[in-house]
């Protein structure tokens, strides 16, 4: 009998709108594909300690954000434990420090990911900022296929699931 393609999904949170919208479609592809879930967020220990070496940020403003980061993190995976667990899937939670697509790719590594989820690129963002670099190297990097979401109708998806 032949595996599954698709058994284990991991899903990176970031807060930003898409990457909730991502979330909602990870959600909806493991109920439907009955497969793990893993959700991961990255505190970007790799940026706060870059800015803090260039001097944009003294020690005690870096550890003040990284301890932000980390309670963010753990709000945006909570609440998307809730709307999986809403649609009856159980997701495991992973909050990792480091740069963000080596963390990433690490968990996927550690999982045995078949499918990296990613949120879309938001129009207002710059195609240099951080999220949108991390995506690439995901990209690049991954060992599994990586989905960037843009679906633009998946809140009523995740509503019928």
């Amino acid at each position: 009998m032949m595996k599954p393609l698709i058994s284990n999904i991991v899903v990176v949170i970031t807060g930003s709108d898409a990457s909730i919208l991502a979330a909602k479609y990870a959600i909806v592809m493991s109920k439907q594909l009955r497969c793990r879930l893993t959700g991961v967020y990255v505190v970007d220990t790799a940026t706060i300690r870059q800015l803090t070496l260039s001097k944009i940020f003294i020690q005690e403003e870096s550890q003040e954000y990284e301890k932000s980061l980390e309670v963010n993190g753990e709000r945006y995976l909570s609440y998307v434990e809730e709307l999986a667990r809403a649609k009856g899937v159980k997701m495991e939670r992973e909050i990792r420090r480091g740069a963000v697509y080596t963390e990433i790719l690490t968990v996927a590594d550690e999982k045995k990911a078949d499918f990296i989820v990613l949120g879309g690129w938001e129009k207002d963002r710059g195609a240099r900022d951080i999220i949108s670099h991390s995506h690439r190297e995901l990209m690049i990097n991954a060992k599994c296929s990586v989905l960037l979401v843009k679906e633009p109708g998946i809140d009523q998806i995740y509503k019928q699931a």
